[in-house]
């Protein structure tokens, strides 16, 4: 088995729902995203696939949509307030922990038919939550 890993940087803001401690505020991290991809065997040009690639469906997709945004629940409350205001922000139908984001670029990156087997947000620098499909 074959496989590569790319690293993708971003800052987001979030609050949790349903959670008592600290994170039920407003307030952001810079995180960092790993994306794992496996290949039983290589492609013509002898990769599982080629980082350029991925920087530019997965960075693209967290750049015009994660990074620099409030990543929120779309039943936050806090969301019609954000409109009114025009400030960015991303909905999600789950909260936004690290494993729901997670999940949603793993999600993403498959949609786009890349051969990712896992997904890693570290969400602070010893921190991080993981899915795999």
């Amino acid at each position: 088995m074959y496989s590569v890993t790319k690293t993708i940087s971003f800052c987001y803001g979030h609050r949790l729902l349903n959670y008592q401690g600290k994170c039920k505020h407003l307030h952001g991290h810079n995180g960092r995203v790993e994306i794992f991809l496996s290949a039983k065997k290589l492609d013509k040009r002898g990769m599982v696939v080629d980082f350029g690639d991925v920087k530019t469906i997965v960075k693209g997709f967290v750049d015009d949509n994660l990074d620099h945004k409030m990543i929120l629940c779309e039943k936050d409350t806090i969301v019609p307030v954000l409109r009114a205001r025009r400030e960015l922000y991303y909905l999600m139908k789950e909260n936004p922990t690290a494993e729901n984001i997670a999940k949603h670029i793993f999600d993403f990156a498959r949609g786009k038919k890349l051969p990712v087997i896992r997904v890693r947000l570290w969400e602070t620098d010893t921190s991080f939550a993981e899915y795999s499909g």
